[in-house]
């Protein structure tokens, strides 16, 4: 196990023809920790405004400013898209990261496109925001910035606490019912939490940016994704109400969701962290997936099927309403205070009018 980081090996993703096998044979010079450091490299992107049709989820387009993510969550779906670029979907995306350094100068030319349809933009919605990179290249920072002078409604998904850092953003806009703010805070187990998200912000952290999202008047939601069996299901009553205690306005899950790649990688974390009930979690979740590892059918790939899924359903269901918990934050976004600012404007100028 390498300190730091969740994926256990770096697989060969499914694209390649030929396939190797990485040992030491205590000849080399290079120290194994080298081999994993984090290394970021710039993607200069075409466009960054991507279209969702899916029926599943509440939003048709979403803003991802990286690839690969530095928070190491083993479990991330996102991990097959490494794949795409020659990369393994096990340590290599978490540590081969992807900034795009013209996104917001590309963010702006689609907002000017007279064929522009102002609807609410989602960041994180594949890879975190507000990862430990951001920090440095606060690509996430100038996004807001182009769509807080565009009046552009948007919501953000994050496991970081470095969103506390751009409230000066996000509470202006939140009084215009432009922006709201989902936290996902998967287990409140700080030992659970670093071999599962080793470079995630800390349950307490995270609870703490809720507290201080609501404070600044943005409105402020919590999504427990993933659920995992036997590994987490056990807090949902607990965590529900830590976070409405923290300020959490609505709340939300996702059943585990093991596609392509990423099977394999969790299924190797999950025997080595926790060999005693490895089978009864593989079982739970064939059970609740049609016998099988995945299925990607809309309308069940977010929830499940079968008796477990639907007592997760009802036991969240339960807990969120005794809470007074919704689905998502209350405050419906704003898309009617969209406009396209002068070019002066843009420019640092202000508009005579």
């Amino acid at each position: 196990m390498l300190k730091g980081r969740g994926a256990l090996s770096n697989p060969a993703n499914r694209f390649d023809r030929y396939h190797s096998v990485r040992e030491d044979d205590g000849w080399s010079a290079v120290r194994v920790e080298d081999s994993v450091a984090t290394h970021v490299r710039p993607e200069y992107a075409k466009t960054i405004i991507s279209a969702n049709a899916s029926p599943d989820l509440p939003f048709e387009q979403s803003i991802n400013p990286y690839r690969g993510c530095e928070h190491g969550c083993v479990y991330c779906f996102a991990r097959p898209t490494h794949a795409y670029w020659d990369l393994s979907p096990g340590l290599d995306f978490e540590t081969k990261l992807f900034y795009k350094p013209n996104a917001a100068e590309l963010l702006e030319k689609q907002l000017r496109r007279p064929r522009y349809r102002c609807n609410t933009l989602v960041l994180g919605t594949n890879t975190d925001p507000y990862q430990p990179i951001e920090k440095h290249y606060r690509i996430t920072r100038a996004l807001l910035q182009t769509l807080q002078r565009f009046r552009h409604p948007l919501s953000i998904v994050t496991k970081g606490s470095l969103v506390e850092r751009d409230i000066d953003i996000l509470a202006p806009m939140a009084r215009q019912r432009l922006c709201s703010v989902m936290i996902s805070i998967t287990t409140l187990d700080s030992d659970l939490k670093r071999s599962l998200e080793p470079r995630a912000a800390a349950p307490e952290a995270r609870l703490k940016t809720v507290q201080r999202l609501r404070e600044a008047g943005i409105p402020v939601g919590v999504l427990m994704a993933p659920v995992i069996p036997m590994i987490n299901d056990m807090e949902i009553e607990k965590l529900l109400q830590c976070c409405r205690e923290a300020g959490a306005e609505a709340a939300n899950y996702v059943l585990l969701r093991l596609p392509l790649e990423v099977k394999d990688l969790f299924y190797e974390w999950l025997r080595a962290h926790f060999p005693d009930r490895a089978g009864h979690v593989i079982s739970l979740i064939r059970q609740s997936r049609g016998g099988g590892d995945y299925r990607a059918e809309f309308g069940t790939r977010m929830r499940g099927t079968g008796v477990y899924a639907e007592l997760i359903a009802r036991r969240f269901a339960v807990a969120g309403k005794k809470l007074g918990l919704s689905g998502r934050p209350e405050r419906q976004l704003d898309c009617s205070l969209f406009r396209v600012p002068a070019e002066a404007e843009s420019a640092g100028q202000l508009n005579l009018l």
